[in-house]
């Protein structure tokens, strides 16, 4: 379930990205070509198809966003700390090994300075 929705949150933000960059640009983010806010209101670009297909997108981006990050929960422990306790716990424990070659002496591979 999770790998369908990453896959879908994916196409999303590609489609993102595309959508934006085919837009036509009206200079006036930057002050440029005397584009000033008659032209942000416009009947003309709000009803644009491109405007409104990122508009959903971006809706529906934000939906699958919130729903990993829902769905990651329920898969993670609550809290740092207790992965790293499940770690530490683990790493405490001497194995069957390690208790036999725990009097072997070895000897260092770099000299001792005495």
């Amino acid at each position: 379930m999770i790998h369908v929705i990453l896959v879908i949150h994916l196409i999303l933000a590609v489609s993102i990205i595309g959508l934006v960059l085919i837009q036509r640009s009206e200079g006036g983010g930057l002050g440029i070509g005397g584009g000033g806010l008659g032209g942000l209101a416009s009947p003309q670009s709000t009803a644009s198809v491109l405007s409104r297909a990122t508009g959903i997108c971006a809706a529906l981006f934000f939906v699958t966003s919130l729903t990993l990050g829902v769905l990651s929960s329920h898969n993670s422990p609550k809290s740092i700390t207790d992965h790293l306790e499940n770690i530490t716990a683990s790493q405490d424990a001497p194995t069957e090994e390690a208790k036999g070659e725990a009097g072997k002496a070895e000897t260092p591979s770099v000299p001792v300075a005495e």
